[in-house]
């Protein structure tokens, strides 16, 4: 995935996705060489969830239900449970890191062809908690929000489990 955040041409739909693009790649890079003893630490005491894989993992399902259960009203297969609401968290420190990785490349290939055979105007099957049926553009706004807020907390864990910076 080429990380860019300068998009080839200025209309709309290009920026946003360039710009979910570029997060999304910077999410992989903060995983690059990291080993697999450290991708599944958890070095914030108030925050046993926060890992490298653990992080990525959650993008990905994030990205499942905006695309899959909301816009497009699938039903909800993730891994989340009442009473695990976390679990796609916690379920990726028994998983390879490099799987974690290529599942989520993989997913947003294919989201990636859907938002580009779509409208951005394109209102989603199920609506958020407000009632409202988000169209695309919210979505994928809502998306580099994520993924950019994410990219921080992927900063931190990696710099206290290895030391490494300025990804």
């Amino acid at each position: 995935m080429t990380r860019t955040d300068t998009p080839a041409a200025r209309d709309e739909r290009t920026q946003l996705t360039t710009f979910l693009d570029y997060a999304r790649a910077t999410a992989l890079a903060k995983c690059e060489d990291v080993s697999a003893e450290n991708a599944v630490k958890a070095p914030l005491p108030g925050s046993p969830l926060m890992t490298l894989s653990g992080l990525i993992n959650h993008l990905r399902w994030v990205e499942y239900w905006w695309f899959q259960v909301v816009f497009l009203g699938e039903e909800d297969e993730g891994p989340w449970t009442d009473e695990d609401p976390d679990r796609e968290m916690r379920i990726a420190v028994d998983m390879p890191l490099a799987d974690v990785l290529r599942d989520y490349q993989e997913q947003s290939a294919r989201y990636r062809e859907l938002v580009a055979a779509n409208d951005l105007d394109t209102q989603a099957k199920r609506p958020i908690r407000d009632g409202r049926h988000p169209d695309l553009r919210w979505i994928l706004l809502h998306l580099i929000e994520e993924t950019a807020r994410h990219n921080g907390h992927l900063d931190i864990v990696r710099e206290l489990v290895d030391g490494a910076t300025g990804v």
